[in-house]
C-alpha cells in the first residue's frame, strides 16, 4: 500500500503503469466513494495510459484530516501527489466533487493539467442550504438514513436490484465512509464556485453527463460546458451519477474518443 503525507494528512494512492513512459490519467473520485470505482474503466482503457488514483481526504483509507475541508485543500493533495510521483502533466478526470477538484487544480496549478474530463459535475453544485441540511442530518443521525436516497440519485432503477452484487457493494462503500470526512467534503462542495474560473480554462475539456443522473442532471453539466471555451459534451445513455460503475464500457469509450483527439495522447 502507498501513502503520501500531505501536511498532517496521510493520502492513500496507487500508481499503475510507467508514469514516465505513457500519457497519465489522474482520476478523482466522487463524494462517498473510493478509487475502486475506476477499476472497470481502467480495464477498458488498458495499458495505453498510466494511471494515478487516490482516496481524497476523509474517504477510503486516507486520513480525515481537519474537517471541514475545501476544494482547494483537495486540489492541493492531488498536486502534492503528482509532484511526488514526478508527473509533469496529466489528464485530470474528475467525477462529481472530483470535477470540482479538477477545476480547482487547474485554477491553482495549470502546469499539471494537460486536459480535463469533467464528469457528472458542474461549476457549482447545489445550494448552501441543501448542503448544510445534509451535514446537520448526518452529524446527528449518521450516514445510514441517507443511503437509500443517495443510491436513487446515483444509480438507475435497472441497476438498483436486490440481486445485483455490484449495487450491494456500492451501498457498502458509502455506508463505511467516515461520517466526519463525508461531511467535511460536503462543506467543500457547499463553498465551491468555479463560475468565473471556468471561462479561463484553456486546455481541452470534455464534459460528461448521465441521462438519468439524479445528482447532477444533464442540464447542470451542460451549463458547465457552456462556460468552458471550446469544451465538448457527451451523454452516457442508461446511466445515473456514477457511470464508471454503471456503464463503464460506454463511459470509457466516450472518454477514449476524446483522449484520442489530444495530440499528446494520440497513441
Amino acid at each position: 500500500m502507498n501513502f503520501l503525507k500531505v501536511g498532517d494528512t496521510a493520502i492513500y494512492y496507487r500508481a499503475i503503469g510507467p508514469l514516465d513512459g505513457r500519457p497519465v490519467i489522474a482520476f478523482v473520485n466522487s463524494l462517498g466513494t473510493d478509487f475502486r470505482i475506476w477499476d472497470a474503466v481502467i480495464a477498458e482503457l488498458g495499458d495505453a495510459y498510466a494511471y494515478v488514483l487516490h482516496d481524497k481526504r476523509g474517504h477510503g483509507l486516507s486520513d480525515v484530516g481537519q474537517p471541514p475541508c475545501s476544494i482547494e485543500a483537495h486540489a492541493g493533495d492531488l498536486a502534492a501527489l503528482l509532484d511526488h510521483l514526478g508527473v509533469k502533466s496529466a489528464v485530470i478526470w474528475g467525477l462529481s466533487v472530483g470535477g470540482l477538484i479538477a477545476q480547482g487544480l487547474y485554477a491553482a496549478r495549470p502546469d499539471l493539467v494537460r486536459g480535463l474530463v469533467l464528469s457528472n459535475t458542474a461549476h457549482r453544485i447545489g445550494t448552501p442550504e441543501m448542503w448544510n441540511a445534509r451535514i446537520d442530518a448526518i452529524l446527528k443521525d449518521g450516514l445510514g438514513g441517507m443511503i437509500d436516497p443517495v443510491m436513487e440519485r446515483w444509480f438507475t432503477p435497472a441497476f438498483r436490484q436486490p440481486d445485483n452484487a455490484l449495487y450491494a457493494g456500492c451501498r457498502n462503500m458509502l455506508a463505511r465512509q467516515p461520517a466526519e470526512g463525508y461531511c467535511g467534503t460536503c462543506a467543500a462542495i457547499r463553498d465551491a464556485d468555479f463560475t468565473a474560473a471556468a471561462a479561463r480554462i484553456a486546455v481541452p475539456v470534455l464534459c460528461v453527463g448521465g441521462d438519468l443522473d439524479g445528482s447532477t442532471p444533464p442540464e447542470v453539466v451542460k451549463s458547465l460546458a457552456a462556460l468552458v471555451p471550446g469544451s465538448r459534451y457527451v451523454e452516457i445513455a442508461g446511466s445515473g451519477h456514477i457511470p464508471c460503475v454503471e456503464q463503464p464500457v460506454a463511459y470509457a469509450a466516450a472518454v477514449a474518443a476524446f483522449l484520442k483527439t489530444l495530440p499528446e495522447l494520440d497513441r
